[in-house]
């Protein structure tokens, strides 16, 4: 902080008459702490955002303490009174950091607070009080900055210990190094299972900015988490462990807007928490060939995955033809229609059908794939099972 001299804006030292003044106007409101309180709760859910969806007995018991606690301690401050009560405070913002309560409504809470005694003072003040009243609100203001002070601190040191904690629960899990111990040591649950991405930018970035895009990814996925989500940052962005059952909808809803740069992330599933590191390796795999921006699934680039080298994807990849087994004749028309370069006509000759049952075969094929035959990327992906099927066939090798 620059060390030059700046206008000074303190209120200016009271005359012992002001002073005294202002201690009986404080002392006038004492009595209605509790009223007060209450005022202050009212205000707070009308004024603050998502504070009227709290649990009831955190804003009847616990929010409503605090209020009562912070208005004691503005009137004995303006008194020159120690406040013993003070940590109170402190513990009441990491308590709230642990919950999931956003900072930015916490200290909003404490400024409307302030508002509501400002108003209380002004109503109790009399006729002649208000150069008392005037000292009185400026020394409130004051003292309510200390205590926002405290409180931000506390809750960015409690954030900062569960983001180190839920990091290291993250790195156990990616590792397959001893969760179940490091989630006790931390105090962290441990997920039935998780979905896992691995973010990356489309083009590589610096570490700083990768971590920074990883950042915005998890603010963008946190309506949807509920503050469940672990992650582990690397160089290239990271990893992020959701709940097993985060819908793939809400994904592509949060993560189509919102981020200041594309972002490419491959997601897998991982039924256990054992499972995780199998799947944190698929969804790194999945982000490295996917070509778009965007969530990606196994099934979303099949095809360069299994080129790319990966065993695990030839059993899904060779399945993609289980629905035509079930309708006659689908497996050897999209075989013929692939053998004639997408000729529907040789099609028909070669498999003795009109051209019209060639239509509606490959119709039902692409209703029961989701894959057109006769779409490049159908061609390669259609291409790439009907070989695999046939490796299994002819010299009994088993996909993955």
């Amino acid at each position: 902080m620059s060390q030059r001299s700046a206008p000074r804006h303190e209120a200016p030292e009271a005359s012992d008459d002001i002073r005294e003044q202002a201690m009986r106007l404080a002392a006038r409101l004492e009595p209605r702490i509790n009223q007060l309180a209450r005022l202050v709760i009212e205000r707070q859910r009308a004024k603050v955002p998502g504070y009227d969806r709290l649990p009831g007995d955190m804003q009847d018991l616990e929010i409503a303490s605090t209020a009562r606690q912070a208005i004691r301690s503005i009137l004995r401050c303006t008194q020159s009174l120690a406040d013993p009560e003070a940590e109170v405070f402190r513990e009441r913002a990491a308590q709230r950091a642990a919950e999931g309560v956003p900072l930015v409504g916490l200290l909003r809470s404490y400024h409307v607070g302030a508002e509501a005694l400002t108003d209380a003072l002004c109503d109790a003040a009399r006729p002649g009080e208000e150069a008392a009243l005037l000292w009185l609100v400026r020394h409130q203001c004051r003292t309510v900055n200390v205590m926002v002070e405290q409180v931000t601190e506390a809750y960015l040191m409690e954030m900062a210990d569960q983001q180190g904690s839920g990091r290291e629960l993250a790195a156990a899990l990616v590792r397959g190094d001893a969760p179940q111990e490091v989630a006790a040591r931390c105090g962290l649950p441990l997920e039935p299972g998780y979905l896992v991405l691995s973010v990356r930018a489309p083009v590589p970035l610096e570490p700083v900015a990768a971590r920074r895009l990883l950042h915005q990814v998890l603010g963008r996925l946190a309506p949807a988490t509920e503050g469940r989500e672990l992650s582990l940052p690397d160089d290239q962005g990271g990893h992020i462990l959701l709940p097993l059952g985060t819908p793939h909808a809400d994904l592509v809803r949060h993560l189509s807007t919102g981020l200041s740069r594309p972002m490419i992330a491959g997601a897998a599933l991982a039924a256990t928490p054992g499972d995780v590191p199998a799947a944190a390796e698929q969804a790194r795999r999945i982000a490295a060939v996917a070509r778009t921006p965007g969530v990606h699934r196994l099934q979303d680039v099949l095809l360069d995955y299994h080129l790319a080298g990966s065993k695990d994807s030839a059993a899904e990849l060779a399945a993609l033809l289980d629905p035509l087994d079930r309708h006659v004749g689908l497996i050897e028309t999209v075989a013929a229609f692939l053998d004639c370069d997408l000729d529907r006509r040789r099609t028909a000759q070669v498999l003795k059908v009109h051209p019209n049952t060639v239509d509606n075969r490959l119709a039902r094929i692409a209703q029961l794939t989701g894959l057109y035959p006769h779409t490049t990327r159908g061609v390669q992906i259609f291409g790439a099972a009907l070989t695999l099927r046939r490796l299994a066939e002819e010299t009994g090798f088993v996909p993955g």
